[in-house]
């Protein structure tokens, strides 16, 4: 049984290259079960955060190892590449559904400003890849003392 939710035009509220790339993804990508196609810029799902002393990036990366995947900051861009390999021991014919997607993948999204992208540690665990990338110490909130005279 499926569940009907309302739409909130403010859910998720995108951009328009956000819109210009879903038109052009869709136009040129057919929308068939089971065509192998490309893993799209909307289907690599990440989470960004941050704390007091770091950026986060967590990326869903399922069924891919953590070889395929090519991670490179340069700027204030973070990139996140790889590939997703189909399993060749199955036969196409044998098919009942096929909607999981393979080939290359790619997506940058920028990252906020001074952060220490040399000192930045990743981690690949059952399919999720965290990035922690350490802020200077210069943009670091720091707490000042006040005196009374």
């Amino acid at each position: 049984m499926s569940r009907v939710m309302r739409w909130d035009p403010f859910r998720n509220p995108m951009t328009l290259r956000d819109a210009m790339d879903r038109m052009f993804e869709d136009s040129f990508v057919p929308a068939r079960v089971g065509w192998f196609a490309p893993v799209s810029v909307a289907n690599l799902a990440i989470d960004m955060f941050e704390t007091k002393d770091q950026v986060t990036v967590k990326a869903a990366l399922p069924g891919v190892k953590p070889e395929q995947v090519e991670v490179t900051v340069t700027g204030d861009t973070l990139t996140i590449r790889g590939e997703a390999k189909e399993e060749k021991d199955i036969k196409e014919e044998n098919y009942l559904c096929q909607e999981r997607r393979y080939g290359v993948f790619s997506r940058s999204v920028a990252l906020p400003a001074g952060l220490q992208a040399d000192k930045a540690e990743a981690a690949f665990e059952n399919g999720v890849l965290t990035l922690k990338i350490p802020k200077s110490e210069q943009i670091k909130p720091k707490s000042i003392q006040v005196k009374p005279k």
